[in-house]
This record gives structure tokens, C-alpha cells and sequence, in this order.
């Protein structure tokens, strides 16, 4: 039983760093990236639609992102899209690609940015304690049960509380690592 809840623990707890990357990809360094698109959607046939499922997103140079419907029909409403988009983007397009140059960010963007990686890493690191409380709530009902001596709740508490420290750790570390991608001129 302690071990299932240290298991589901580890599992829900590596989710939550999982999802700080996600949300890391989606803040925008000064360079090219195609995950900055990610969040772009296109009307294709009348369905919204990734557009990373309706075009090829490639990296043209280090602060250019190039875009190349499958279907020629599509360069208007994906630049649409991409305009719509809150990223901040102005397409250019050349036949039917659709290239997309990724303005210098500014000490003040930086800065902003910086910010925002800052709230989503505390997220989850909040993220992280709850599933900890959750656990530790669990323990304490299975002693309450007399399904676990009071021995082995203190140890598994300890456990639970060493990879707690481990995944705010991992959460830090890729914090840091942001914040210098994001200070890189």
C-alpha cells in the first residue's frame, strides 16, 4: 500500500514538472523555435486545427521560423491565425511560404518574460506540495485504519518528503536554466 502511494506520488509529481516544460516551450527566447506555434490554431474545413497539423513549421535561421501549408489554399488563413495569435508575430508571405521573423526581444520583454517563468515554476512547485499534502493525507488515514504502524508511516513520510525535495529541485534547476536562455543576447 506505502509503496502504491509513493508510486502514484513519483508519477503525479513528474506530470507537473512535465507540464513546466510544456509551459516553459510556450515562453519565447530570442530565438526561433517551432513549439512557439504550438498554441496556433487555423479553421481547416471548418474544424479548428493545430497548425502544426496543417503545415510544415521549420527554422529558416536562428530568429526566423518558416511555414509551409500543405495545401496552398490555406497561406491567408494561417497567416490569420498567426496574426490573431497573442505572440506578438507578423507573417510574411512569398508564394506559398509563410515566414515568420522573430523580433529582438527587449531588456523589458526579458524581463517580463522572466516574470512569467518565475509564476509558472512556482505553480509548480504548489503543484508539487499538493500531491505531497495528498499523500501524506493518505498515510495518515491508513494509521487512522491501523492498516500501517506508526513506524512505517514516519519512514514513508520521510520518503514521500525526499522526492518532494527531488521534483522542486528538477523545478529550480529548469528555472535557472529559462531565466539564462532568456538573459542570452
Amino acid at each position: 500500500m506505502i509503496n502504491e502511494i509513493k508510486s502514484d506520488t513519483k508519477t503525479r509529481m513528474k506530470k507537473s514538472v512535465e507540464s513546466l516544460d510544456v509551459a516553459f516551450a510556450k515562453i519565447r527566447t530570442g530565438r526561433a523555435h517551432p513549439s512557439l506555434l504550438d498554441s496556433v490554431v487555423v479553421s481547416y474545413y471548418g474544424a479548428d486545427t493545430p497548425l502544426n497539423q496543417v503545415a510544415n513549421i521549420s527554422v529558416e535561421d536562428g530568429r526566423t521560423l518558416s511555414v509551409s501549408p500543405w495545401e496552398k489554399q490555406l497561406v491567408p488563413d494561417i497567416e490569420k491565425a498567426i496574426l490573431k495569435s497573442d505572440l506578438g508575430l507578423n507573417p510574411n508571405t512569398a508564394g506559398d511560404v509563410i515566414r515568420i521573423p522573430l523580433p529582438p526581444l527587449t531588456e523589458e520583454t526579458r524581463k517580463n518574460y522572466i516574470k512569467q517563468a518565475k509564476s509558472e515554476a512556482e505553480g509548480a512547485r504548489v503543484a508539487v506540495r499538493n500531491i505531497r499534502r495528498d499523500a501524506i493525507s493518505e498515510l495518515k488515514t491508513l494509521l487512522k485504519d491501523k492498516e500501517i504502524s506508526e513506524d512505517e508511516e514516519r519512514k514513508a513520510h520521510d520518503e514521500i518528503q525526499k522526492i518532494t525535495d527531488q521534483y522542486i529541485a528538477e523545478v529550480d534547476k529548469a528555472l535557472q536554466v529559462k531565466e539564462a536562455e532568456l538573459m542570452e543576447i
